[in-house]
């Protein structure tokens, strides 16, 4: 369909050829890259739809590729892009530095120029096919391929709509295409809601009516940066994408389209458009350019800044600052550009833009504002140099560039040096006070909006800083574990602030430092960055706050490298190491953010590092507190199952043992100390220890329990009660087990038999720790082959679910479900049960304990 468009107006080109007048131009270079080729066609594509053209933009990038492509990709060269605008249509030029190459010639038998199998000369061959008029041109150092395309005629009254496409490619919508249609009044609250918008979102109008939208409005807002609701249904007009909470809680993504409008009695409302977000091409505005339906208005006076940056102007700082460049190199005819900021205490100068230079290492690093004794050594005033070769040094940014001559000239607002934009070229003498001058002009229409836009982007900085800075803290105040914290480090780094991180530890002030963390953007290289560091001696460390240049990876690493103390309460404890490519430069916003993040992050690290040596320290003593083991009692199956409360806790106010007393008797025990944590823990050790010590001395069940409970009441105000089941065992030869306990206030051990029978195995009697005088008495029984006796602590019985509890019944009918089961089975299922039982962790300590007879097997 192209083709035959334009092969109509190629049958036009007599008829309509006319001197081209010029009324816009736009300009670009563009270095011998692959992604240049895509920036190229961006940057026609935008020019164009700046200047209305949207009938002519696809022709007109399409070639732009073909033609960029020869260029950076075959020729080897840098590409220079010239839109110039007429009233009937567009001439784009596009100039390379290769000039000794020609048009192939066409011998006998070979293909035509334009073959489409062939790599070269297919641009050529889409102009003769898309452009109205083409041709090439040379000149002694630059070939042009320039192509026109002229707008087609239009209807008078008509404007440019979108282009035709076939009918698969158009956007879905519901049968019934609906549009939600809300009043918003001057208190922010719906006050219209109709049909359409109840089917959406789900609810009636007389529940939405007089609802605040905020209330249902689900905002894609980042703290700190963006627009939110209140704000934008102040805008006059506003478009844009958010969600809704439909009745039924979910959020339904939708396209909006807000307009303020007001009463016949003034008063302030919005109209609010919506639907669905798939079918936003239902109400979303097109980006349109100037009308060119042959209104005229009234003329403008010129803009100075506009007249040297052309219309439209970049809305972002760095498409300013690289537009403002190729327009000074562009004025001068000179073969490089560059422009630089000053920092606030203007000291330093920040390269933030170039052309024709190796830009790309250079970007943010930094030079001296006063770099020499002359005038001609400040940015502070213009300045000529007609020779660098006389004056090495003179202009530190263009050392090795092969640049002669240079013009500086300083950006000034209120008489405070912003900045400094400079020209240059590879040969000597090419420049004048004239020329210096103009530059000055140019500098002078421009300073304004480039500290205007300088100021905004280090707001924009400044804010995501400090959402940055709240979401590390919190990501660091979210764990205690060291290498959680390590990790945590390295990932806020990279990419946000660094290519790479290194993080290095220091375990006390005599230790070295340690290579304890590495990352990379690229997961590839983290092995091979990690062996080359490992090579290299770790940065020394050095108490002053800051980040300072680390030399000794220049060899071993490449790139820019900074190391960042890590000081936490008056010591170093590590270094923060950043890192990147060779071709960029740290900013001095992202090293003063990093600076903030290791203050933060050197913290945490300790933080953890004193977290875990006293967890350390605490799981030690606990551990001590826990029997060494059970022993192996003959003809008896033993299983142990304990859970303390508690993060880090191994031992809490439960405690269970069960220890030799003798040959042939064996002592056991399960209780429960009032508490949990370490003072529950230290009672717990003196019941365990004193329960041994006792029962080894030959007293029974009740004399035992009588003298611990004197030990308790000797701690004073540090005593708490105990609940204790404590049992003598003795296996006997005929496969069963005589068994005498005494249950001081504990819950009941429950006996099992191979029938499914559950009874209690003893009676309750008093706890210890409250009383003086306890009159406690042995309970004496027989296990046979196959029974269980199954004793828990109330961690277990006393499990919750809201209002509901496990209890000794619930108890009881699990242990039915265990017949026939191993004892170690048997607490296994018991813990499975309680864990079940409810969502939530566990809030008390837990102890089980299952003794099992085996049933004696018959021979055959």
């Amino acid at each position: 369909m192209a083709t035959a468009k334009v092969s109509n107006l190629a049958s036009d080109v007599q008829p309509r050829r006319r001197r081209l007048v010029i009324t816009a131009r736009a300009a670009a270079s563009f270095d011998p890259q692959g992604r240049s080729v895509a920036a190229a066609r961006a940057f026609v594509r935008d020019t164009l739809q700046g200047w209305g053209f949207a009938d002519i933009v696809d022709d007109a990038v399409v070639l732009t590729s073909e033609l960029v492509t020869n260029a950076v990709v075959h020729a080897g060269t840098r590409a220079e892009v010239l839109c110039l605008r007429a009233e009937d249509g567009v001439r784009v030029e596009i100039a390379d530095r290769y000039p000794e190459r020609e048009l192939p010639l066409r011998h006998p038998g070979e293909r035509p120029y334009a073959d489409p199998d062939r790599e070269s000369g297919r641009g050529l061959m889409l102009c003769a096919a898309l452009a109205t008029r083409w041709g090439v041109e040379y000149t002694a150092t630059h070939k042009h391929v320039w192509f026109r395309l002229d707008l087609p005629d239009r209807p008078v009254g008509t404007r440019s709509a979108g282009p035709v496409v076939p009918d698969q490619f158009l956007p879905l919508a519901e049968s019934r295409v609906r549009v939600a249609v809300l009043q918003i009044d001057a208190g922010d609250a719906i006050s219209a809601w109709n049909d359409d918008a109840e089917h959406i979102f789900g609810y009636p109008a007389e529940k939405a009516v007089g609802r605040p939208l905020a209330e249902i409005a689900a905002w894609p807002q980042t703290p700190g940066t963006g627009t939110g609701v209140a704000e934008a249904l102040r805008l006059s007009r506003w478009e844009g994408s958010y969600g809704v909470r439909g009745a039924d809680g979910r959020v339904i993504p939708v396209y909006a389209s807000h307009l303020r409008v007001r009463d016949a009695h003034g008063e302030p409302s919005i109209v609010c458009l919506l639907v669905h977000d798939d079918e936003r091409a239902l109400l979303q505005t097109p980006v349109r350019g100037p009308s060119s339906d042959g209104q005229h208005s009234e003329p403008r006076p010129a803009d100075p800044f506009e007249v040297f940056i052309g219309s439209p102007a970049p809305d972002d700082l760095d498409g300013l600052l690289q537009r403002t460049v190729e327009r000074a190199r562009d004025m001068l005819d000179a073969d490089a550009a560059f422009l630089l900021l000053a920092t606030d205490d203007e000291t330093e100068l920040e390269v933030r833009a170039t052309t024709g230079l190796p830009s790309t290492r250079q970007r943010f690093a930094r030079v001296p504002v006063e770099a020499g004794t002359s005038r001609y050594g400040s940015a502070r005033l213009p300045a000529v140099h007609d020779d660098l070769a006389v004056v090495p040094g003179a202009v530190p940014l263009l050392e090795s560039t092969g640049m002669r001559s240079v013009v500086t000239v300083p950006l000034k607002v209120e008489g405070r040096l912003t900045g400094s934009l400079g020209v240059a070229a590879e040969g000597p003498g090419r420049y004048t006070n004239e020329e210096a001058l103009r530059l000055q002009f140019a500098a002078d229409r421009i300073a304004l909006a480039v500290e205007s836009a300088r100021l905004g982007e280090l707001e924009r900085l400044r804010r995501g800083s400090l959402s940055f800075l709240v979401e590390a803290s919190d990501l660091l105040a979210g764990t205690l574990d060291r290498d959680q914290t390590l990790a945590l480090m390295a990932q806020m780094t990279v990419p946000t602030l660094a290519t790479w991180c290194a993080v290095y530890t220091i375990a006390d002030q005599a230790s070295d430092p340690y290579l304890a963390y590495v990352l990379h953007e690229d997961e590839e290289r983290i092995d091979g960055l990690k062996a080359l560091l490992s090579r290299v001696d770790p940065p020394e460390p050095v108490r002053e706050a800051g980040a300072r240049p680390w030399p000794a990876t220049a060899v071993a690493v490449g790139g820019e490298t900074v190391v960042l103390p890590l000081l936490a309460r008056n010591r170093v404890i590590g270094m923060l190491t950043l890192g990147k490519p060779s071709e960029e430069h740290f900013r001095q916003e992202i090293l003063e953010l990093a600076d903030d993040l290791s203050r933060r992050a050197a913290l945490a690290l300790d933080n953890a590092r004193l977290y875990s040596e006293r967890t350390a320290i605490s799981r030690s003593l606990q551990r001590s507190l826990l029997p060494p083991g059970s022993p192996a009692i003959p003809g008896m199956e033993v299983e142990v199952i304990y859970r303390a409360a508690g993060e880090g806790n191994e031992v809490g106010g439960d405690f269970y043992d069960v220890f030799p007393i003798r040959d042939g008797a064996y002592g056991f025990a399960i209780g429960d100390v009032c508490g949990t944590g370490p003072e529950a823990a230290a009672v717990t050790g003196l019941a365990r220890h004193a329960l041994r010590l006792l029962a080894r001395e030959g007293l029974g069940g009740p004399a035992v329990l009588e003298r611990l409970n004197a030990a308790i009441l000797d701690e004073g105000a540090r005593s708490r009660f105990l609940t204790l089941l404590y049992g003598e065992l003795h296996p006997q030869p005929d496969g069963g087990a005589l068994m005498k306990v005494v249950c001081a206030g504990h819950p009941l051990p429950l006996r099992l038999r191979p029938d499914g029978e559950v009874t209690p195995a003893a009676e309750p009697q008093p706890l210890l720790g409250v009383i003086d005088d306890l009159d406690l008495y042995e309970q004496t029984m027989t296990l046979d082959p196959g029974d269980v006796l199954l004793c828990v602590t109330d961690g277990v019985t006393e499990r919750r679910e809201g209002t509901r509890m496990l209890g000794d019944d619930g108890l009881a009918e699990v242990l039915t479900t265990c017949t026939g089961l191993t004892a170690g089975a048997v607490a296994s299922r018991v813990l499975r049960a309680v864990e079940r039982f409810a969502a939530e962790p566990a809030s008390d300590d837990m102890a089980i304990l299952a003794f099992r007879v085996p049933e004696q097997r018959t021979g055959d």
